[in-house]
């Protein structure tokens, strides 16, 4: 008694022999239909070929599968460069899809052997829906991998930037990254919220393209250090990005012209990081000016320059008056008439030149925080009244 032969064993030998045709009308077919794909440089149109004959082929390996046809197997797509992924979006895959089991279906009368159309029909159907699910899983591999040494490649970059390298370096990588350098950059460095680094920095670009500005970032240990561009108020853009960031402060450096120039603002926003914890009542984010004297006191020399020569130095030079009245204002304890009393001058002579030392200093000794900051510049300023 002879051994009955496998389902649709007639109907794989029609498909055999019709493979190459079927290949060539598919692409042919996308040439008429699809005017992007006409526009392709003609070795990416060759991958396609090369794809749309390994689809056949992985069709008919599948109708062999006993009877029970699995999953698709993603080494259809093997057949192209990985590049592929890169220029042809899965939107763009789907409808190349599309195209090919369009063809594959018009000819299912011709390539069916007697009694075994409808069955080809539906092997067809189930076939399209496995080659969509191999697309989409090729993708997102793709798209992990991108994102995994996008991640790398912006944490390579900010480690440059916090070396102070030159800026070739800083261009080669931000160019590979999309950069446009898009002005004021600023830097802004706080608590990562743990996790993969790609995960980390995908939340906080979700969040830039909702606001329409630039970013790059790198999880250094517990660090996320966040390159802004094209922020006119980067510490209101740091604040809309703070659901990107973990617990902490949050420290915005200054805004400077370019890239090239952000290690000044990524140096001053890691220094502020550090001094932070100095100020637990610092609002999230805080800009690093407004940090000054935890980072004079913490040993940042920058910090230390600016209110020897911004504060203290702008008071010098503006007449002894106006220190003499600030140390006696602090000596009582900030009660402007004892104040007074110590200078044997009227109060209100007192109040106008504590005026004046907010409108040279930007910073009034009636404030408790920016009083602060003054007592900090006239110490340092005091010990090393270098250029002041």
């Amino acid at each position: 008694m002879s051994t009955p032969e496998p389902p649709l064993t007639a109907t794989i030998r029609q498909i055999e022999r019709a493979a190459g045709s079927l290949a060539t009308q598919s692409v042919a077919k996308m040439e008429d239909e699809l005017g992007w794909f006409r526009e392709l440089p003609a070795d990416q149109r060759s991958w396609v070929m090369l794809v749309a004959q390994a689809g056949v082929r992985s069709f008919l390996e599948w109708l062999r599968g006993e009877g029970t046809p699995g999953e698709v197997s993603d080494e259809v797509f093997d057949a192209a460069p990985r590049e592929l992924a890169r220029s042809i979006t899965l939107q763009h895959t789907v409808a190349l899809i599309k195209v090919t089991i369009d063809v594959v279906e018009e000819q299912v009368p011709h390539l069916a052997a007697p009694g075994e159309e409808a069955e080809l029909r539906m092997a067809v159907l189930r076939f399209s829906r496995e080659i969509a699910f191999a697309a989409a899983r090729v993708y997102a591999r793709a798209a992990e991998t991108r994102g995994a040494w996008d991640a790398r490649l912006q944490a390579l970059l900010v480690d440059a930037l916090l070396r102070g390298d030159s800026s070739d370096v800083l261009a080669s990588r931000a160019a590979a990254l999309g950069w446009t350098d898009a002005s004021p950059v600023a830097v802004a460095v706080g608590r990562s919220p743990g996790g993969e680094a790609s995960a980390v920095l995908h939340v906080l670009h979700r969040y830039a393209r909702r606001m329409g500005v630039e970013i790059l970032g790198g999880v250094h240990g517990d660090r996320l250090v966040v390159v802004l561009g094209g922020a006119a108020d980067p510490l209101a853009t740091a604040e809309k990005l703070l659901g990107g960031f973990g617990d902490g402060p949050v420290v915005v450096g200054p805004a400077v012209a370019s890239l090239d120039e952000a290690t000044e603002s990524a140096r001053a926003a890691l220094s502020g990081f550090r001094a932070a914890p100095a100020w637990p009542a610092a609002p999230r984010p805080v800009a690093t000016a407004e940090l000054l004297p935890e980072r004079a006191i913490a040993g940042d020399p920058e910090a230390r320059r600016i209110l020897r020569t911004d504060i203290y130095g702008a008071l010098t030079k503006a007449g002894g008056e106006l220190l003499d009245t600030l140390d006696a204002f602090f000596a009582v304890g900030g009660v402007l008439e004892s104040a007074a009393r110590q200078l044997f001058v009227h109060p209100n002579t007192v109040r106008y030149r504590l005026r004046r030392i907010a409108e040279v200093t930007g910073l009034s000794p009636m404030n408790p925080r920016e009083a602060f900051a003054l007592r900090v510049a006239l110490t340092i300023g005091r010990l090393d009244p270098v250029g002041s």
